[in-house]
């Protein structure tokens, strides 16, 4: 079943398998009375139906060859640019832990997984609940410190190799791994998209590999 998310400013986001866009593309088709234009720009492709009900999808890895607007459906750029090969680096990290990786085509081919104790916020009031919150923030911080490390270790020596990075997670933690200047080169790779996914294991760290390929259209009806 396809993962779809409410996106700002109306609209959903649904999230497709390489292999199925042209399947979907037709069925919009079929919702909506047709097709009446496709714009693709290096950025951008804009579906446009006869009842104005769009699809929109944005360059997440590389720019999509360029037509202008056409009419009908023509999404022969989109295919070729989402069924393409690619090896992705993949950072999944919260506050208890992390997952990191290598994936090709939806496969992890190196990875590393490690969770960390992190308490959970504690409601009582004066010292108690200070001391909490030291005990709390320290072990946030061996946490993520843990995942600098080994996204350092993992996902460093193979950048050259990697086609973007995916990030996952919880974004505070995340924007508080890119103060790591060792990472720097790391989040310079990273795709817009953030996958929001649950605790990082193994599991889940295959499942954003599949994800990772998947492409996100923006459907406002």
């Amino acid at each position: 079943m396809a993962r779809i998310r409410p996106v700002a400013g109306g609209g959903r986001a649904v999230e497709v398998a390489p292999e199925r866009l042209a399947g979907w593309f037709a069925r919009f088709a079929d919702r909506h009375e047709g097709v009446a234009t496709t714009r693709t720009t290096p950025a951008h492709v804009l579906v446009t139906a006869r009842d104005e009900a769009t699809a929109e999808v944005t360059a997440a890895y590389a720019e999509f060859t360029s037509m202008g607007e056409v009419e009908g459906l023509a999404i022969d750029p989109l295919l070729a640019n989402a069924t393409t090969s690619r090896r992705i680096g993949l950072l999944l990290v919260r506050l208890g832990g992390h997952s990191i990786g290598v994936a090709q085509d939806g496969e992890v081919l190196v990875s590393t997984t490690d969770s960390r104790q992190v308490h959970g916020r504690n409601k009582a009031g004066g010292w108690s609940q200070q001391r909490f919150a030291r005990r709390r923030e320290g072990q946030a911080r061996v946490a993520l410190q843990a995942a600098a490390d080994d996204a350092v270790r993992v996902l460093l020596p193979r950048l050259a190799e990697l086609d973007a990075v995916v990030l996952g997670g919880d974004r505070q933690a995340l924007d508080l791994l890119r103060a790591d200047r060792r990472l720097e080169p790391v989040f310079a790779r990273a795709s817009p998209r953030i996958l929001d996914v649950p605790e990082p294991r193994r599991t889940v760290l295959d499942d954003a590999a599949r994800r990772a390929r998947a492409v996100e259209i923006v459907v406002r009806d």
